[in-house]
C-alpha cells in the first residue's frame, strides 16, 4: 500500500506542473507564461492557442537559446491522450527552463472557450458545459 506520505507528494508535485486552460490564459494574459505549442505543421495550421509560439518536437533542441528564461513556459499538445507536450516538457526542464504542462492539451483550451487562432484569424468556441460553467475573455 503506499503512504499517505508518498500520495500527497504526487499530487503536490502533479500541481506543481500541470495547468488548466483558464489559469494558462491568465498567466498569458498577464505576460508571465509564454504558451508553447508542441504539435507538427499540420496541426498548427489547423489551429492553435491565440499568442502561442510554435516549437514542435523536431526543432527543439534548435531553439533552446531563443527560449525566455524569465517567464514560464506552458507547452500543450492535441489532448489529454498526447504525450508529445510531456517530452518537450522533460527536456526544457532539464535546461533549466520553468515549465508547466496545459491540461487536456489544445482540445481542452477550446472546450473552455478561449480564443484560438487560425490563419490570423481569431476564434473562440462556446464553452462546453462539461468542461467550464465560465465564459472568458481571453
Amino acid at each position: 500500500m503506499t503512504s499517505r506520505s508518498n500520495i500527497l507528494a504526487f499530487v503536490d508535485a502533479k500541481l506543481a506542473y500541470r495547468i488548466d486552460a483558464v489559469a494558462a490564459a491568465r498567466a498569458q494574459a498577464r505576460g508571465e507564461a509564454l504558451i508553447v505549442d508542441t504539435r507538427k505543421q499540420l496541426s498548427w495550421d489547423h489551429g492553435h492557442i491565440k499568442g502561442a509560439l510554435h516549437l514542435p518536437t523536431d526543432v527543439l533542441e534548435a531553439q533552446l537559446a531563443t527560449l525566455p528564461l524569465d517567464r514560464t513556459l506552458i507547452v500543450y499538445g492535441w489532448g489529454p491522450g498526447c504525450n508529445g507536450a510531456t517530452y518537450t516538457a522533460r527536456r526544457l526542464t532539464i535546461e533549466g527552463f520553468n515549465v508547466r504542462e496545459l491540461i487536456g492539451g489544445y482540445e481542452y483550451w477550446i472546450r473552455n472557450g478561449i480564443h484560438t487562432e487560425q490563419e490570423g484569424h481569431l476564434a473562440a468556441r462556446e464553452a462546453d458545459p462539461l468542461v467550464t460553467a465560465e465564459t472568458h475573455p481571453y
